[in-house]
């Protein structure tokens, strides 16, 4: 008799219903066959929405596992412009690449500036790995960066293991924040730099709504 398009909006489906020869039994056996048809619809969005996800990981995957691929194939010094160009897109200024005259695995610094008074000074390494980052390399870097920043930046497009981790935020030493492969793809994807979405929008006409009227 009615319908409800949204929370506090109500139309009449049928002015000329006749509501007294409708059985009140048979409203029950309505309902409740009503809801039977949308626990069912319900399990079976479920189903398709997992099937989705599944699909749209794998979507997921295998863009970043092309994008990993394109990088691995630059000069070592393009991925080092690369770290350079995300750091400055990020907002960081006086972003360098030291090459050839790094030392200890420094490959480039720069400068985060917060609200216009507060400045970090950041060294980077940059590491073009399949494998995962060791936690000794971490080690090897903060000695390397002692004395000379605030804080490191070590960016890969590999993995690190869980003892890097650990090593990277071990207290009472200068903290290392770390960036893999996966954490690359979705910065790159994120500012735009060689990487390009594309929206598709998708119109569906509900023609039983118009019946309705």
């Amino acid at each position: 008799m009615i319908d409800n398009s949204k929370r506090g909006v109500w139309a009449l489906n049928d002015a000329d219903l006749d509501i007294k020869n409708i059985s009140p039994d048979d409203i029950v056996k309505h309902v409740k066959d009503e809801d039977r048809k949308n626990r069912q619809q319900k399990t079976s969005k479920e189903h398709v929405k997992k099937i989705n996800d599944l699909e749209e990981h794998e979507q997921e995957d295998e863009w970043k596992h092309e994008l990993l691929e394109t990088i691995s194939k630059i000069e070592p010094d393009a991925f080092e412009r690369l770290a350079q160009r995300i750091l400055r897109e990020s907002g960081f200024v006086q972003v360098e690449v030291m090459g050839r005259s790094g030392d200890g695995g420094i490959d480039g610094k720069g400068i985060l500036k917060v609200g216009g008074l507060l400045s970090f000074h950041i060294i980077f390494q940059c590491k073009r790995y399949q494998g995962s980052v060791s936690p000794s390399q971490i080690r090897d870097f903060r000695g390397a960066m002692q004395g000379r920043a605030d804080k490191g930046l070590f960016i890969t497009t590999g993995t690190f293991t869980r003892e890097a981790l650990k090593e990277a935020t071990r207290d009472g030493a200068p903290p290392i924040d770390l960036i893999d492969g996966d954490q690359l793809c979705d910065k790159l994807k994120e500012l735009d730099l060689g990487v390009k979405t594309e929206l598709v929008e998708s119109v569906k006409i509900v023609k039983e709504w118009f019946d309705k009227l």
